[in-house]
């Protein structure tokens, strides 16, 4: 038995044959709905103005209105919640119940829907420079987020 093992020519020496191996193909990107980038971009677009713009109460409405587009975007996203035959609901209401991860930032804007509407209307005594700064900062950080949102929904 030993020789055996020792002659070489006992055992056939397999030749390898190359075989093709199969490339993953790329999983197909799922890109959001074209609405919903548009809004987005709409949403960047708003921002921008919004920050050049001289009059506080001008700020704080465009700031406003890039938040509302933002959400408008979530909402594009991930479609609406049946509710039947109910009574329009406010956008901010709608994305609490879509995006739940997004309740605090639909409570803060809220709090803020009845100014804007004053503001639309040429109330402005509510709106001084410092309370339009802030709010474009705070929807900056929002459209930042909602773009966070669209980035994991092409994954």
């Amino acid at each position: 038995m030993t020789a055996e093992l020792s002659n070489p020519a006992a055992f056939p020496v397999a030749v390898p044959i190359p075989l093709p191996i199969p490339r993953p193909q790329p999983l197909p990107l799922s890109l959001p709905p074209a609405s919903a980038l548009a809004l987005l971009r709409q949403a960047h677009d708003s921002l921008a103005e919004a920050e050049r713009a001289p009059e506080a109460s001008e700020r704080f409405a465009t700031a406003y209105l890039a938040a509302l587009r933002a959400a408008a975007a979530v909402l594009a996203l991930r479609g609406r919640p049946h509710r039947g035959r109910s009574r329009p609901t406010s956008a901010w209401v709608l994305l609490t119940a879509i995006a739940p991860e997004l309740g605090e930032w639909a409570a803060f804007f809220a709090s803020w829907s009845s100014t804007r509407a004053a503001v639309l209307a040429g109330i402005t005594r509510h709106v001084d420079a410092r309370t339009a700064d802030d709010l474009v900062r705070q929807t900056a950080q929002f459209v930042t987020l909602v773009d966070r949102v669209m980035s994991e929904a092409r994954r």
